[in-house]
């Protein structure tokens, strides 16, 4: 089995549903008391969360690749960033260490294949729905049409993320506002919907969803496990 590093804390909440999912998916693969040999380390994410809404995108490059490095050192195989904001820096972190980094798009799009959806609506922060780091790999490498919520919906949605989930924060009320927002994109030709924040699947439980949820914390977890049990 690898080692699986988790880059974690961004939110805590979402990063605590990795750990879960990983280690009871290692279980029911294994049996027994089997759990997933695995590093997590967790970033204050204050910190980061006050240099995203600056758009200090350089000073959060420099906070998650020293984390990420901390992981290569401990003894990770391979890396996870726990979350889907963050993966726009993936490219600058790959840079700096020598270990892979398992791309929560391509963990999402493999799954959105796999049911034979081509139309999907996409749910994140304003940076996953507007620019091109999820929603363009999902595009280029996989052929898929991505719908996005008109920008008023846009900008509730990253409110949202930003100022409850990421604090632990699950409001009816936003529940709602997601769910109208997602029969909206289902309105517009969405076959599926992809909870492109790792904390969506936390307000909003994918089976409640109108049409297929993809929970890409989930599906990243779990991706996880077959790279770390694959021989």
């Amino acid at each position: 089995m690898k080692t699986i590093g988790l880059l974690g804390g961004l939110s805590w909440h979402s990063s605590l549903e990795y750990y879960r999912i990983i280690n009871q998916a290692v279980q029911d693969r294994l049996g027994g008391a089997h759990s997933a040999r695995c590093l997590l380390y967790s970033v204050d994410y204050a910190e980061v969360d006050a240099l995203e809404r600056a758009d200090r995108w350089d000073e959060v490059a420099a906070i998650v690749l020293a984390a990420a490095q901390n992981l290569e050192r401990g003894g990770a195989d391979f890396l996870v960033i726990c979350t889907n904001t963050t993966h726009k820096l993936a490219g600058s972190i790959q840079a700096g260490i020598g270990i892979p980094i398992l791309h929560i798009a391509d963990a999402t799009a493999r799954a959105i294949r796999q049911r034979g959806i081509e139309r999907v609506g996409l749910l994140g922060t304003r940076f996953t729905m507007e620019e091109d780091f999820v929603r363009g790999r999902l595009i280029r490498d996989y052929g898929l049409d991505v719908l996005v919520p008109p920008e008023p919906e846009r900008a509730l949605v990253n409110r949202v993320i930003y100022d409850e989930l990421c604090a632990g924060v699950f409001r009816d009320e936003a529940r709602r506002c997601f769910l109208d927002i997602m029969r909206g994109l289902v309105a517009a030709g969405a076959e599926g919907i992809i909870l492109g924040c790792t904390e969506i699947g936390l307000l909003v439980p994918p089976d409640d969803c109108p049409a297929p949820a993809f929970d890409t914390a989930r599906l990243h977890a779990l991706a996880a496990v077959d790279f770390a049990l694959a021989e």
